[in-house]
């Protein structure tokens, strides 16, 4: 194919990527729904040129800023109070499940390696839970079930593509059980290593980068930076790239400053979402080659299959909530850990949906070893996509009336949440004001003005709060007094003040980090055109 064609190809899959998201949203339908179909339909239309992507190019396009990025946004103070949960779920249940699904392919097609089996079960293991969060954060699920999830989904990937990596690795070479463990040594701890050196590296040069659009290209050259070069050196990039993402946003998301947060943080989510969307469609484009390959083997043998794969997934994820995690609280001295209500661990077991991650996974499998076509591919790469929008489907769709039935469908904590934080900012604002009028720094009638706005927003904050705990102590006793620099020295005062309010709630257990971010992200909106600090 020549290089104008694939410039088509890519333009054409961009366009079939903004019709399945506008045809979704017009149905109602996942969006992966519609972009596998769109895809498949797309792939029979005759004299069109046949899309094959490279292995190589979804390792080294799409892998390293999608599990970059769900490191990068991920909520540390959260994910330090869950560990144990967390841990256990991303990888006990991973490896279990990879192991599980692996044994069950290797039985079913004999034919299929216990390498290529294990690889599937790799793809298949790590949840991607973007379609669970949403609908849980949207009907206003408890939080400690996001912040689970969320944790698990940011660990889970690494394992999963660890263990993938030695199985290809296998199935090229046989590897003895010493060998494996040692190479996986290796791969783990040289992945961690180098992803704290590069994120260091990344800080400290960001730190003397003050132009914005610079920043920002650093921002999206970083995942690649952390992942490439381990992957030479024969570690493990997603590790790497895991690392520097959560050591990076832990520190003011990147050490991006406020005025170019906003703007950072739009663009990775622009990001994220068009190579989420043309990995489905890629999968759909791809289909009718594994159809076409497909009838060589038994249908009834490849249906069965499937079926239990996907049993497998949705089972081994259920029985440890519903059977293991209840043990868990018995284990002695900090081992143990609560492990929910029985409503919570159902929820938690049953928003286990597979996604991108899994199709990129799945996707990168070798096209030839040994210079011959790999001959499991199209039947691991049939299983994966079948797993993908099976769970997608029947978990993320039936998962908000799952939460209705049982009762944990509130807004008021995340109501209470904003109500208590814009408190604090407001009455944080105004003794700032009051303190820099009272050093004669700022202009009256500007201080004046700062105030009285900061005074209805406090005013506003303790009426919301009064309908949701009606009594309590914020919501009165609040006295707002009437009331040379100029306004842009006190805009900032006060909104530094307001952050350092918000950041000591977050700090404090006040707020989640959902709301912690969602504040802050209007506070940077309000900054952009303020002089650096």
């Amino acid at each position: 194919m020549s290089a104008e064609n694939h410039i088509l190809v890519g333009f054409g899959i961009v366009l079939l990527v903004l019709a399945g998201r506008l045809l979704a949203g017009r149905v109602r339908i996942p969006d992966a729904i519609v972009l596998v179909l769109l895809g498949l339909a797309v792939g029979y239309v005759p004299g069109l040129p046949e899309v094959e992507v490279p292995p190589q190019v979804v390792l080294l396009v799409f892998l390293p800023p999608l599990v970059f990025s769900s490191a990068f946004f991920s909520a540390p103070r959260e994910l330090r109070a869950e560990a144990r949960p967390i841990v256990a779920l991303a990888v006990v249940t991973t490896l279990v499940t990879a192991f599980a699904i692996a044994g069950i392919t290797y039985l079913v097609l004999p034919d299929v390696t216990w390498p290529a089996a294990i690889a599937l079960g790799a793809a298949v293991a790590p949840t991607d839970t973007v379609a669970a969060s949403a609908v849980l954060k949207r009907v206003g699920a408890p939080r400690r079930i996001v912040t689970l999830l969320e944790g698990e989904s940011l660990i889970n990937d690494g394992v999963a593509l660890t263990l993938f990596g030695l199985a290809v690795s296998a199935m090229v070479q046989p590897v003895g059980f010493a060998d494996g463990v040692g190479e996986l040594v290796w791969v783990v701890a040289g992945g961690l290593v180098y992803g704290l050196v590069c994120a260091l590296v990344i800080a400290a040069a960001r730190a003397r980068v003050r132009d914005g659009n610079t920043q920002l290209v650093i921002s999206l050259l970083t995942p690649f930076l952390a992942y490439i070069p381990a992957e030479q050196a024969g570690f493990s990039g997603v590790l790497a790239a895991v690392v520097a993402g959560f050591y990076l946003g832990t520190r003011g998301e990147g050490l991006l400053p406020a005025r170019v947060r906003a703007t950072g943080r739009t663009i990775w989510h622009g990001v994220v979402a068009l190579l989420e969307s043309v990995l489905f469609v890629l999968l759909g484009l791809q289909l009718h080659e594994v159809f076409e390959i497909l009838p060589e083997r038994s249908p009834a043998a490849l249906l069965w299959t499937a079926t239990l794969v996907v049993l497998t997934v949705v089972g081994v994820r259920l029985v440890w909530q519903l059977v293991v995690a209840p043990l868990t609280r018995y284990l002695p001295g900090r081992l143990g850990w609560d492990p929910g209500t029985p409503a919570e661990r159902l929820v938690v077991g049953w928003s286990g949906p597979r996604g991108a991650i899994s199709l990129a996974i799945a996707m990168s499998l070798p096209l030839t070893l040994d210079g011959e076509p790999f001959p499991d591919r199209p039947v691991l790469l049939f299983l994966a996509g079948t797993v993908v929008l099976t769970t997608l489907v029947g978990q993320g769709m039936t998962l908000a009336p799952l939460l209705r039935w049982l009762g944990m469908t509130s807004a008021d904590d995340s109501r209470e949440e904003l109500a208590r934080a814009q408190l604090a900012m407001g009455r944080a604002a105004l003794a700032r004001i009051d303190e820099l009028t009272a050093d004669e720094r700022v202009d009256a009638p500007a201080a004046q003005t700062y105030r009285e706005l900061h005074a209805l927003r406090v005013r506003q904050a303790q009426a919301r709060l009064a309908t949701i705990q009606p009594g309590s102590d914020e919501t009165s006793g609040t006295e707002v007094p009437p009331t040379r620099h100029g306004t842009v020295f006190l805009r900032n005062e006060i909104t530094r003040a307001e952050r350092e309010a918000l950041s000591r709630l977050y700090d404090d257990g006040e707020i989640g980090h959902e709301m912690f971010q969602a504040l802050r992200r209007e506070l940077d909106l309000t900054e952009p055109h303020l002089p650096a600090r």
